[in-house]
């Protein structure tokens, strides 16, 4: 009688462990790719604003192409930071057309900066990375500050 509730418990606990390992696998890896979905094409990832000047213009645009088969629908655009503000098209873009997301920088910011805006979509690759960069310049030119005053002039006396 052992042997046999041994062996039952043995074989449960295989049953067990197998389903297990089926039912935990990555929703990716079962995930199947739809090979007419939309997909989305940037002209380009990145944006270097190269050095502007303080409170200057922030928008640009980056440009983006529908190369799939299906309407493309972009759910969200998020900035890395509260400085960042994108806005995109809430409507589909439809196969073969293109269409613009807009970022705005705070240029109020002094110094250089690196900022990312991810892109969610029903894309094949369902999230794109943007990147904008640049250096801002301080207001004018800074007045250079007055050398101190030589203090050994005051300690001796004069002739």
């Amino acid at each position: 009688m052992k042997k046999i509730i041994l062996s039952l418990t043995i074989v449960l606990a295989g049953l067990t462990a197998a389903h297990a390992q089926t039912s935990n696998a990555p929703a990716d890896a079962v995930k199947a790719v739809n090979p007419k979905a939309a997909d989305i094409k940037f002209t380009s990832l990145e944006i270097d604003y190269g050095t502007i000047e303080h409170n200057a213009d922030g928008n640009r645009e980056f440009k983006f192409k529908n190369v799939g088969k299906e309407p493309l629908i972009i759910a969200n655009c998020q900035g890395s930071c509260g400085c960042t503000v994108p806005t995109w098209p809430k409507e589909p873009i439809m196969p073969g057309k293109s269409g613009i997301i807009k970022v705005k920088y705070a240029t109020d910011r002094v110094g250089h900066f690196q900022k990312n805006v991810t892109v969610t979509s029903n894309a094949k690759v369902e999230k794109v990375v943007l990147t904008i960069k640049g250096d801002v310049k301080p207001d004018g030119n800074p007045t250079p500050a007055a050398p101190a005053p030589d203090k050994r002039s005051e300690l001796t006396p004069a002739h």
